[in-house]
């Protein structure tokens, strides 16, 4: 344990079953070694998050939620040299090492180490404990949904500090898995016809990363018009509500001319991979953003591989390298062309956690922020 100062929070936490979220008063204990400790600033409430509350996601609980933050340093473990307190950090929901073979070879978003620990910090410590002492998890070695945390200097990303941490916090999951999704997995091509599902906060920044990148064509898919009209907003040129069409694969054939070279599944549904992949032209890929149940499975017909040469392939947290891509997307940001102002539909105190979940389960926001004071 560290030498520093603990420091008591408000927290969102997880406890299992039926129960929902509850905002209780937690410790956060100071930084060990390699690690710092962040006052949070802010914090997205993504679907992640709910996914873990509905079991999609299975994670031990209890567990402090969040993992779209982004804060500033106030504290500092020993040995830590790369950060200083003061500095604006994004977090990261992937550890990264820096060593292992996923990360030496540029594919840090699968790094080995970060990725064995799901549910505390890299190695299995805990920083943070609830009223009664006892030891509470953290996602993806985060728990940022709380006024304090400490993490791992490998889940954190030093930035610049003159964009309001709102904004900052959207960078470290949504943005970065939607747009790079399309940017970084995809590489969509200029002149390229896309097709999005999904038009939540991962859908609409990868339709904004399709746009970025000058697909000619993007077409919005959804079940609800007020996202539909949301993804005109990033870059859609067209939509489609897949409630009002009988055959969704049939009906975007027709409107692409034939197929899209790109399509992307930003859901989490085995159904809607099957249709990502059929809606595709000879040649095309399709690309599964979205994060499924472990049970959920998909089915595409074999012979579409070999003979019209159709691929079929994942994106994790948008193939990012966060050292590299957080930077950027902020400058794209500061330079006018990254949208992030725009993306955030509800701004919420820590006391209306519980709105803010319910907003998201009904499909209320485009991203809503939990904002600390």
């Amino acid at each position: 344990m560290g030498i520093g100062t603990p420091q008591t929070a408000k927290a969102v936490v997880y406890r299992g079953g039926d129960g929902g979220i509850q905002v209780e008063t937690i410790t956060v204990q100071p930084p060990g070694p390699g690690e710092v400790m962040i006052k949070v600033g802010a914090c997205g409430v993504c679907h992640s998050d709910l996914s873990v509350t509905n079991g999609t996601l299975s994670l031990p609980t209890p567990i402090v939620l969040g993992h779209e933050g982004a804060g500033v340093v106030v504290q500092v473990g020993e040995g830590v040299t790369d950060v200083a307190v003061g500095d604006h950090v994004i977090s990261s929901f992937v550890y990264t090492c820096g060593q292992c073979r996923q990360c030496v070879t540029g594919r840090s978003n699968l790094c080995e180490v970060g990725n064995a620990w799901p549910a505390s910090l890299v190695g299995g410590h805990s920083r943070t404990f609830d009223a009664a002492g006892e030891r509470l998890n953290v996602m993806s070695s985060c728990g940022v949904m709380a006024e304090y945390a400490t993490l791992a200097l490998g889940s954190v990303v030093k930035i610049t500090p003159d964009v309001p941490l709102d904004r900052c916090a959207l960078i470290g999951c949504g943005v970065m898995t939607g747009w790079g999704a399309a940017c970084n997995t995809a590489k969509v091509t200029p002149g390229s016809v896309c097709v999005v599902f999904g038009a939540g906060g991962v859908g609409l920044s990868t339709i904004h990363g399709c746009a970025m990148s000058g697909a000619a064509m993007i077409i919005a898919v959804d079940i609800m018009d007020s996202k539909l009209e949301m993804a005109k907003v990033f870059g859609a040129t067209h939509t489609l509500n897949s409630k009002e069409v009988d055959n969704v694969v049939s009906a975007l054939r027709k409107l692409t001319g034939g197929g899209a070279d790109y399509a992307f599944e930003c859901v989490g549904y085995g159904e809607i991979i099957a249709q990502a992949f059929g809606c595709l032209r000879s040649g095309g890929e399709a690309i599964v953003v979205g994060v499924a149940s472990a049970k959920d499975m998909t089915s595409v017909r074999s012979s579409a591989f070999a003979l019209q040469e159709k691929v079929l392939r994942g994106s994790y947290y948008g193939s990012a390298r966060v050292r590299h891509d957080f930077p950027r997307l902020l400058s794209l940001y500061q330079s006018g062309q990254l949208k992030l102002d725009q993306l955030i539909t509800q701004r919420y105190t820590i006391d209306e956690a519980p709105q803010a979940f319910d907003d998201l389960a009904q499909g209320r926001n485009a991203r809503g922020v939990i904002v600390f004071s």
